[in-house]
């Protein structure tokens, strides 16, 4: 049984041959689409997609808006694969959903570490369920509900909901990071510790803005003021606190 069902979304025939060959002797599963067309068609097939690598540049279609177009049709996250380098693009395709970012060319090692993370990051809503218990798992993790505010998170369903049960529609990215600070309230957990578990990565560099970007986008679904947070407070050359108060069921 395959780890995972990858599908590529990309006009390069030749990189998407390499990633294909690479992944499945890695354990996945992996689909290819050459244009919208076929990803339309892949989609409409209802297969259990369980990430997307885009390329936001195809033959028929190109551009940020890619990303709503993918997003619309499935819930699959999504790492976008992109010859640009430019920080913006990066910043504004995180801030739209994207997962992750990584830029060609790149070794096969690193692309597969970073879906390994961005499933790591979602495992939680394929293995637990509904998860209506607030008992901690067989590995010690919380699987219940934090109430803070007008909002709960929901850790067996990875997700953000307010009290009318309304989805904040986080991204797996943004529920580990807003999850790592309710289970550390009023306590400071420092930027390289929330890029370790979000990224799952240890090469942190202290300019990397992922984990701002990402707080910036829960500030925005929760409605916490920047300049006057109630929520997530920014201790300046540190990291970030959840300063609210919070109750475990």
């Amino acid at each position: 049984m395959a780890k995972a069902t990858i599908l590529s979304v990309d006009d390069d025939e030749d990189l998407q041959f390499v990633v294909k060959e690479y992944l499945e002797s890695d354990g996945y599963k992996v689909l290819r689409a050459h244009s919208l067309k076929e990803f339309e068609m892949w989609s409409a097939q209802g297969n259990n997609i369980d990430i997307v690598l885009l390329d936001l540049v195809l033959r028929e279609a190109e551009g940020l808006s890619l990303i709503a177009i993918i997003k619309e049709k499935i819930k699959a996250p999504i790492i976008i694969v992109s010859g640009k380098t430019d920080t913006t693009e990066k910043i504004v395709c995180l801030e739209m959903g994207a997962d992750d970012y990584i830029t060609k060319p790149f070794e096969m090692r690193e692309l597969s570490a970073r879906i390994k993370a961005v499933l790591r990051r979602g495992k939680g809503a394929e293995s637990n369920g509904t998860g209506g218990s607030s008992s901690p798992t067989h590995d010690g993790e919380f699987r219940g509900r934090i109430y803070f505010g007008n909002w709960y998170l929901d850790c067996g369903q990875y997700q953000l909901y307010d009290l009318e049960d309304k989805s904040a529609d986080l991204t797996s990215g943004e529920f580990k990071l807003l999850e790592t600070l309710a289970l550390s309230p009023k306590k400071v957990v420092t930027r390289e510790r929330l890029f370790e578990i979000t990224r799952d990565s240890s090469n942190f560099d202290a300019y990397d803005r992922v984990i701002d970007i990402q707080i910036a986008r829960i500030r925005k679904k929760i409605g916490d003021d920047a300049k006057n947070p109630d929520v997530l407070k920014t201790v300046r050359g540190v990291g970030y606190m959840f300063c609210a108060a919070t109750e475990k069921r």
